[in-house]
């Protein structure tokens, strides 16, 4: 099966602050690829890398040198105008959804917005709210409500049709649950999942917790310091991790059962001591 998403060798530099200053490379050769109805969960610490490699992907930010396919496209310096026809295939959900959601529109018109914006008439666009609420577990009475209204994993499910909207073929997702209670977490994960089923979507999914990409993702990558230093199935990733830095990640993440955080606390001591010898 050939990918839906393919990066090869893609480096990213912001502006230094003048001629002496040499521009930070935020991205240092970073390939990866995801497959339709795939989701490859992306997790680094902050400042990785992690989170400008999805606005790369997005568009919003340019890269210095190599490429981003998408569905055998090159889109790495794709135009305003050739990203706008993207939007149906490339959609977003950011970490919060209070501020990404306009606050003085109600639902209805926030979820009609993509796609009058793609040439749909207005009655029809409204005609699809209902449908989308739906398909995210919310009531169809909610489409007169304004985005104050709900809780932050309502406003999240609210993003979430938004993006669903145009039926993309990828959804990048940038640390869309780091904002809300474990509970909350939980259920918009879940939801993420049921959706991925019905639709085939696939998520590109960034979030700094590995608990989280761990629940929803087929594979992880890892990033650290500008670059991927490991790759491979969730379970490979999560139980049995070569890199050092993963190691680490897993070892921070909670667990439930006190035992095990204990032998988690002391093998991450370990791991640190072995690191500076």
């Amino acid at each position: 099966m050939n990918p839906l998403l393919q990066v090869s060798n893609l480096r990213l530099s912001y502006p230094g602050r003048g001629f002496r200053w040499a521009a930070p490379e935020v991205l240092r050769g970073i390939s990866l690829d995801i497959a339709p109805g795939e989701t490859l969960g992306l997790v680094g610490e902050s400042g990785s890398g992690k989170t400008t490699l999805g606005r790369a992907v997005l568009g919003l930010a340019a890269p210095t040198s190599g490429s981003i396919v998408f569905d055998g496209n090159d889109i790495t310096t794709a135009s305003q105008s050739e990203r706008r026809k993207l939007a149906r295939d490339i959609q977003v959900v950011f970490q919060d959804p209070y501020t990404s959601l306009n606050p003085a529109l109600p639902i209805a018109d926030i979820l009609s917005e993509p796609l009058i914006g793609q040439g749909k008439k207005p009655s029809e666009a409204r005609r699809s709210v209902t449908a989308l609420l739906d398909q995210v577990g919310l009531p169809a009475d909610s489409a007169a409500r304004y985005p104050r209204e709900f809780s932050g994993g309502q406003r999240q499910r609210v993003a979430i049709a938004r993006a669903l909207a145009l039926q993309p073929r990828l959804i990048v997702c940038d640390e869309p649950v780091s904002a809300l209670d474990l509970t909350t977490q939980a259920r918009v994960l879940d939801l993420l999942i049921d959706l991925q089923r019905r639709t085939g979507v696939a998520y590109l999914f960034i979030t700094h917790d590995l608990s989280v990409v761990r629940h929803i993702s087929h594979r992880i990558a890892v990033m650290y310091r500008g670059e991927l230093v490991e790759t491979g199935p969730t379970a490979q990733v999560t139980e049995a991790p070569e890199s050092d830095y993963t190691r680490r990640l897993v070892l921070a993440s909670p667990t439930a059962d006190p035992d095990r955080q204990r032998e988690r606390r002391e093998a991450r001591r370990m791991l640190s001591l072995r690191s500076k010898a």
